[in-house]
């Protein structure tokens, strides 16, 4: 799974589909992430030191990441990411549909570096 936290996403099925926002959190065990102001719910809590008001507190709640795509940076665009080595043998992610950098994976590895 190559979405991260701090990735910009859009929801492509469900409730909020169209809806673009920030990774708060992602889940690699359970393949979820919890995506700001996507999904939320009403957790209803008494009144305590902690939340002296009590009511009704809205949440975000995670969403499979299979209904998720990440939003370039470089084209805007929702779009597929993949993994790619660069010639100093370190591995990133990258858009699939122009080809932009989006950040590193891995530091750079002899094995990997094209010499």
């Amino acid at each position: 799974m190559l979405i991260r936290a701090g990735d910009n996403v859009e929801v492509m099925a469900g409730d909020d589909r169209g809806v673009r926002g920030r990774v708060l959190k992602v889940d690699r065990k359970k393949r979820k992430a919890v995506v700001e102001k996507v999904n939320r719910v009403y957790k209803h809590v008494r009144r305590s030191q902690k939340n002296p008001q009590g009511g009704r507190l809205s949440k975000e709640m995670p969403v499979p990441a299979s209904n998720l795509m990440v939003v370039c940076d470089g084209c805007g665009q929702p779009s597929r990411i993949g993994q790619r080595y660069l010639d100093d043998g370190s591995k990133e992610r990258f858009c699939k549909k122009c080809g932009a950098s989006m950040g590193q994976l891995a530091p750079p590895r002899s094995a990997y570096a094209n010499s």
